[in-house]
C-alpha cells in the first residue's frame, strides 16, 4: 500500500513538471538543521536526503524521499518516505513522517521563531538519521535488520526553530523534543548551523558555476538525554561541513561529510542529496486533474 502511494505521488509530480517552470530552492546547505525559511505558498519541493555510514563493519545507505508543499505563507507541510539498505542484509521500507512548520511572526526580525510538529511512524531499522536525540548512537545502527524491523516507533516530535540573517550569514538553532505515543521518556536533542553563499551579488546572466550559486557552512547536532537524564553524558555529537550548489534549472545538490566527536558517535557519516522546486505546483496540479485553475 505504501509503495503504491509513493509511486502515484512520484508519477503525478513528474507529469506536472512538464508544464510548470521551476525556481531555486531556498533551504540552504544544511541536512539536519532547519532555518526559518518556509516554502513559498503553492510551491512544491521534492528531494532526497541520503546518508552512508559503516558502523560495526556493515555499510548502510539510509534515504528519505521528501515532498514539501507551501500551504500558506506561514505554514509548510512535508511528507517523508524512509528506507534503507545494509550490506548483506538487504533493503527495506522503514516508514513515513508527516511534518508541519508554522512561522510564529509574520515579518522578518533579528530572530525568527518557527514551531515544528511531526508524527513519525517508522520502525527500528530506520537509518535516515534526520535527527539525533536521547543517547542515539553507533550501537543503534549495528542491530540486524531482521530484528530491528519489528520495533515500532510511533512518535511525536516538536522543534523550536530559531533563524536569523546577519550580513549575508544564515544562522539557525533547533531544540528538539520527542516522545513515543505509548511509552518511553521524553527525549531531547539539538542542531545548530551557520552558512552563507560564496558571493552575495547575483549576475544578470544564467550561470551555473558562479560563486553566488554555492553556499557553504557547518552544522553541529547531537543528543541531550531525557527528562530524567538531561545533559551531555554518554550522548553522541557530530560536526559536519556543508556545501550546496544550485544550478540554473532550479535543482540543488548538497553534500556533507560528518564526523562523530564523542565515544558513542559513528565515526564518519557522508550525507548527500538533491532537490527540485516547482513553482505553483498546486495550481498546475489542479489543472492536470481537471479541477479549477
Amino acid at each position: 500500500m505504501a509503495g503504491n502511494l509513493s509511486l502515484k505521488l512520484i508519477q503525478a509530480a513528474i507529469a506536472v513538471l512538464a508544464v510548470v517552470p521551476s525556481c531555486g530552492a531556498a533551504e540552504g546547505s544544511f541536512f539536519i538543521t532547519y532555518t526559518h525559511q518556509l516554502e513559498e505558498p503553492g510551491n512544491l519541493e521534492f528531494a532526497t536526503k541520503n546518508v552512508v555510514g559503516q558502523p560495526g563493519g556493515s555499510r548502510f545507505l539510509g534515504t528519505a524521499a521528501e515532498f514539501e508543499y507551501g500551504v500558506k505563507g506561514w505554514w509548510t507541510s512535508e511528507l517523508y518516505l524512509d528506507g534503507q539498505a545494509t550490506a548483506a542484509q538487504g533493503a527495506l521500507f522503514t516508514g513515513y513522517r508527516w511534518e508541519n512548520r508554522f512561522r510564529l511572526l509574520t515579518h522578518e526580525h533579528w530572530m525568527n521563531p518557527v514551531l515544528y510538529l511531526e508524527f513519525e511512524n517508522i520502525n527500528g531499522a530506520d537509518k535516515s538519521l534526520l535527527e539525533v536525540v536521547n543517547h542515539d548512537g553507533n550501537n543503534d545502527l549495528i542491530q540486524p535488520n531482521a530484528d530491528s524491523r519489528y520495533e515500532k516507533k510511533r512518535e511525536i516530535e516538536a522543534k523550536l526553530i530559531l533563524g536569523s540573517y546577519w550580513k549575508g550569514w544564515t544562522i539557525a538553532e533547533n531544540f528538539i523534543a520527542e516522545k513515543n505515543v505509548k511509552h518511553e521518556p521524553y527525549e531531547f536533542g539539538y542542531a545548530v548551523g551557520i552558512s552563507r553563499p560564496l558571493a552575495s551579488a547575483a549576475r544578470p546572466e544564467r550561470c551555473n558555476f558562479c560563486p553566488e550559486n554555492f553556499q557553504a557552512g557547518v552544522e553541529m547536532y547531537g543528543g541531550l538525554g531525557t527528562h530524567a537524564d538531561f545533559g551531555l553524558r554518554e550522548t553522541s555529537h557530530y560536526v559536519a561541513p556543508t556545501l550546496a550548489w544550485t544550478i540554473s534549472n532550479g535543482a540543488t545538490f548538497k553534500v556533507s561529510p560528518g564526523f562523530g566527536v564523542t565515544a558513542g558517535s559513528t565515526g564518519f557519516l557522508l550525507r548527500f542529496g538533491v532537490s527540485y522546486e516547482v513553482a505553483q505546483f498546486g495550481r498546475a496540479a489542479s489543472k492536470f486533474f481537471g479541477g479549477r485553475p
